[in-house]
């Protein structure tokens, strides 16, 4: 864990290292060679951290149990140590030295809060020397605890998995070493931002994906529609980046004001926990923060660049929207949390800006995805819904299970995308589901992963979506925040029913497309594979209520460090039953309408007025494209345009052109005054005068050698004369 700088890395490395000799290798199609091998090792490097971590809290919790038992054995008659000697427990890191009066650890150590005994384990923070100003020194590090253990194996483990989907999938394209350059770039800027230690470096990592991100998405850009999409993703991602730079100004000048000088995150969460930051600049720092979170996790209403983004190859759609550019914004929500929950007054419950976000991104997100053709923009906008889930739970004191729904979601988001672009591969490369259909006959392996998968989202037990939209919903009722969390119900509703659309119009009905599909390679399947058996078994991690009771994301990613006290309610069978019957009748209602024809028949949407405008409204995506792009930016960039131009012919030419017209005046004047009647004058002068001394002085040369003598004689005669008078 001290050298987990090592991870992000070796990806750079990887990334050099294809741009060098990527190209060289079987003719420009052989840097998977490179790429897969490092992305390898880093996973097995993220699982060493992991395991590394649990073991350390493990440490924590056994030094607590032999103080414990010290106390009893040693202590008086309320099991306090004696007063006296020292006892030390535990081991390694773990060891603990116990005194009547004091609890003391190298990392892990015991504090005491509101009358209960608390375990307290502090993060492996490492940093060095960046660069000094002002007597300020600025650092740069690593900062490993459970969140960013958990977030490197599920970065590691969706890149490992695209790594070796895409070497089929791309396939003798045209940039195939630029592809895996960036996927390399890409892994190794998110691996960065989850290991960040302070602010300054978020923002770098921050930066890092939104490039890397835009050059992927854009990865065919000879089309208008690829580049205009990376355009768009990249200029939006800017907008919220303005609230991200203000959001972390305010937080800096709040600990300056709290007598602190420091970016770490670990001492800005501590500051915030401690009540020593300002509450009015807390509120402000978050709230702009939350504008950087709503365009990078495609939040409402700066959303819009999410499902444009599926202009890129399928495999990066399964990167973006599952494990890396998407959920950075949650990270750095789960990262700072101490400054949302305060700045936020989230433990009052009620409603605040964050968990408004979140369920109107939620709702909106599943409503779009009804409207969709296009089977990669269905689970585009899915992941706006689902990413909507994430920042609720974290709206209303679910940091646990929002968390768990961003472990749980990567697994069976990146397995639908996957298994999108394994049907498109198979149906001429079409996402076009008008021209799908009875695929389960022609890929049996990717109709049964899809459909596990789609399970998974669809939270029906006992897949892994269940227990972690569930313990959102749970918790967020728990907490005071009920409201949204019969809302996030009927966006379970949502969620079961347009992905029982999707899986009727691909799968199901006869083939409306062309040629014959057939079942994709194995380097394709084996993944869909992976990721369809940690669909139905990655919610057992925090599935409080299975046979095997775990309660991993508690006990091990949640901080205990500089961190509130969240609710943790236990499970309810009632509110789970009623979950699932929802997502079962939205199952069975979209079979209906669609298997049995109910909907064609019916013409719902066509004869029902309010229906039809409500359709329009969706298929115009909440005119929110028309506003930003007709409003704001043709609003600007018309206007704009013409001012400029207007500028640049009055102004600037104008300059330009009195510029050349003072620099000719200039040249006539100096050659007519300075170069012909000086210089010139000057030069013909020297030579008028040297012709007329010649003239002279040739009268002299008369060749007679007594006039030469006297002549010789005369001027010695005048340089005498000239020595005496002067010497």
């Amino acid at each position: 864990m001290e050298n987990a700088f090592v991870i992000p890395l070796l990806m750079g490395i990887s990334f050099v290292l294809i741009l060098f000799f990527g190209k060289r290798i079987k003719g420009g199609q052989g840097a998977h060679l490179i790429g897969i091998p490092f992305i390898a090792v880093v996973w097995v490097l993220s699982i060493v951290v992991g395991i590394g971590w649990i073991d350390r809290v493990n440490d924590a919790e056994d030094a607590a149990e032999e103080k414990a038992e010290l106390e009893e054995e040693h202590g008086g008659e309320e099991g306090e140590l004696e007063e006296g000697a020292p006892v030390v427990v535990g081991g390694g890191d773990g060891s603990v030295v116990l005194t009547s009066a004091t609890v003391s650890a190298s990392a892990p150590v015991l504090t005491a809060e509101e009358g209960e005994e608390k375990l307290k384990v502090e993060p492996v923070v490492e940093t060095v020397s960046w660069w000094s100003n002002g007597g300020f020194d600025f650092t740069v590090g690593t900062h490993v605890d459970g969140l960013s253990a958990i977030l490197l194996f599920v970065v590691a483990s969706i890149s490992l998995l695209v790594h070796l989907f895409s070497t089929e999938y791309v396939k003798g394209d045209r940039r195939y070493t630029h592809y895996y350059a960036f996927l390399s770039l890409f892994t190794a800027s998110m691996l960065f931002f989850v290991l960040t230690e302070n602010i300054i470096q978020l923002i770098v990592g921050w930066e890092l994906v939104g490039l890397c991100s835009f050059a992927l998405i854009g990865h065919w850009w000879e089309e208008g529609k690829n580049s205009n999409a990376a355009l768009k993703a990249f200029l939006t991602n800017r907008v919220g980046d303005i609230g991200l730079l203000v959001g972390i100004i305010t937080l800096y000048w709040a600990v300056r004001e709290a007598g602190e000088n420091t970016f770490s995150i670990q001492r800005i969460n501590e500051l915030a926990m401690a009540g020593e930051l300002r509450h009015f600049l807390l509120l402000v720092a978050a709230c702009c923060l939350m504008a950087a979170v709503a365009s990078k996790s495609g939040q409402f209403p700066l959303h819009t660049w999410l499902p444009d983004a599926m202009a890129g190859p399928t495999p990066v759609s399964a990167l973006i929207h599952a494990a890396t550019m998407v959920v950075a914004g949650v990270y750095m929500i789960a990262r700072l949390y101490p400054v949302f929950f305060e700045g936020f007054s989230i433990a009052d419950g009620g409603a605040n800006l964050m968990a408004i976000v979140g369920i109107v991104t939620v709702l909106g997100g599943g409503l779009l995805a009804f409207v969709q053709w296009d089977i990669k923009k269905v689970l585009a906008y899915s992941t706006v819904s689902q990413l909507g889930y994430m920042v609720l739970g974290l709206g209303t004191g679910a940091w646990a299970p929002a968390i768990f729904h961003l472990f749980t979601h990567a697994f069976f988001k990146a397995g639908l995308f996957l298994g999108a672009g394994s049907v498109s591969h198979a149906a001429h490369h079409t996402f076009d589901m008008r021209k799908m259909g009875g695929l389960r006959k022609y890929m049996p392996v990717t109709f049964w992963t899809f459909i596990l998968c789609s399970l998974a989202l669809a939270a029906v037990p006992p897949f892994a979506g269940f227990w972690s939209k569930d313990e959102i919903l749970l918790t967020a009722d728990k907490s005071g925040f009920g409201v949204f969390a019969w809302l996030g119900v009927a966006g379970g509703f949502l969620t079961a029913a347009y992905m029982t659309r999707c899986v009727y119009y691909v799968f199901f009905g006869e083939y409306r497309g062309e040629g014959t599909p057939h079942e994709s390679p194995r380097i394709m399947t084996v993944p869909l594979m992976i990721l369809a058996f940690m669909a139905v078994v990655a919610g057992f991690v925090q599935a409080t209520w299975s046979p095997i009771g775990t309660e991993y994301l508690i006990e091990y990613v949640e901080p205990k460090s500089a961190f509130p006290a969240l609710v943790h309610p236990a499970f309810s069978v009632s509110k789970a039953l009623i979950a699932t019957a929802v997502a079962l009748a939205a199952i069975g209602i979209a079979a209906a309408w669609y298997w049995a024809g109910i909907g064609a028949r019916a013409k719902v949407t066509d004869n029902i007025p309010p229906l039809r405008w409500g359709k329009t409204v969706l298929e115009q995506k909440y005119y929110l494209d028309h506003l930003y792009e007709q409003g704001m930016v043709a609003g600007t960039k018309g206007p704009l345009a013409r001012a400029t131009y207007w500028f640049n012919q009055n102004v600037i030419d104008r300059i330009v052109d009195l510029a050349g017209i003072s620099a000719r005046k200039t040249g006539e004047v100096v050659y007519d005054y300075v170069d012909q009647a000086v210089i010139d004058g000057a030069v013909n002068g020297a030579g008028w005068t040297a012709e007329g001394s010649g003239e002279a002085l040739r009268t002299v040369q008369s060749g007679k050698v007594q006039q030469y003598g006297s002549l010789l004689f005369g001027a010695a005669a005048v340089l005498a004369i000239l020595f005496v008078i002067l010497v």
